[in-house]
C-alpha cells in the first residue's frame, strides 16, 4: 500500500498539545488508537510538509 492507494476505512484524528509540552496526534480507526507525540520544532516542520502537500495537490488538480 503506498501514498496513492484509495482505502475505504473511517478515522478521528485530533491535534493538540499535551501537559508535557509536546504535540499529539492522535488517530483512531477500527479499535486502533495511535497517539504520536513531536516536540513542537518538529510538529512545525510536518505542519510545513502538510501546507507542502497541499500546494502541490491544488497544482495537480487543477
Amino acid at each position: 500500500m503506498g501514498i496513492n492507494t484509495e482505502r475505504d476505512i473511517e478515522a478521528n484524528m485530533q491535534i493538540g498539545p499535551t501537559d508535557a509540552g509536546m504535540v499529539r496526534i492522535f488517530i483512531e480507526a477500527d479499535g486502533f488508537e495511535i497517539p504520536m507525540d513531536f516536540d513542537p520544532e518538529e510538529a512545525e516542520e510536518i505542519a510545513d510538509e502538510i501546507r507542502a502537500a497541499a500546494q502541490a495537490a491544488r497544482a495537480v488538480s487543477s
